[in-house]
């Protein structure tokens, strides 16, 4: 009786140990990157283009020696680093959207009228440098730029099929824009408006 009820045991025990849970988590240095190459593209920064590949730096023998007697004692990592997907056509149409409005913003972002939210998005931060005359359409392109980024963080979540991730990625990118930010310009954070 005793070895019948073992095997039943020892069978629930072999299939539970076999169920693999896999966790889904959020690749926060992945997403700077992706955020830091579409502000650079909507910023027009000078990113690096295609093909201008930098070259990776040569290892020296001894290096590479200890690092192939680690490999042999503890085997290395198999999962590659996990890359954020920003080529969807609703992601490349957000990025359009931002590049072709950021000449208008500029200089709003240049006088400190308009400046970056800690949440990622945009803000008129000084109605009264803008001529009155201008303030709706102002208004109106902040409107339009916080439509875009919303939808921005949201089509990549979608894109990598993760959208529980759209506000980590708003985060990545609040950050993102503030950090690339051109001198004099204004951002908001947990104290209030600054200036860079």
């Amino acid at each position: 009786m005793k070895r019948v009820m073992t095997l039943p045991f020892l069978a629930a025990t072999l299939l539970c140990a076999a169920c693999v849970t896999i966790n889904v988590y959020f690749p926060a240095a992945a997403a700077e990157k992706a955020a830091d190459r579409i502000i650079d593209d909507v910023w027009d920064k000078g990113a690096p283009k295609p093909g201008a590949a930098a070259v990776p730096p040569q290892s020296s023998l001894p290096s590479r020696l200890v690092s192939a007697a680690l490999d042999f004692v503890v085997s290395p990592a198999q999962a590659a680093q996990p890359d954020i997907d920003i080529s969807s056509p609703e992601v490349q149409q957000a990025k359009a959207s931002l590049e072709a409005r950021f000449s208008s913003l500029k200089p709003y972002y240049d006088s400190g009228a308009v400046g970056l939210t800690g949440d990622g998005l945009v803000a008129v931060r000084d109605a009264n440098a803008v001529p009155l005359a201008q303030r709706n359409a102002v208004k109106a392109l902040v409107a339009d730029e916080n439509r875009d980024r919303q939808a921005l963080y949201r089509e990549i979540a979608r894109a990598n099929g993760q959208p529980q991730w759209e506000g980590q990625i708003q985060s990545v990118f609040a950050q993102r824009w503030v950090a690339k930010a051109q001198p004099g310009w204004w951002y908001q954070d947990s104290s209030g408006w600054k200036q860079k």
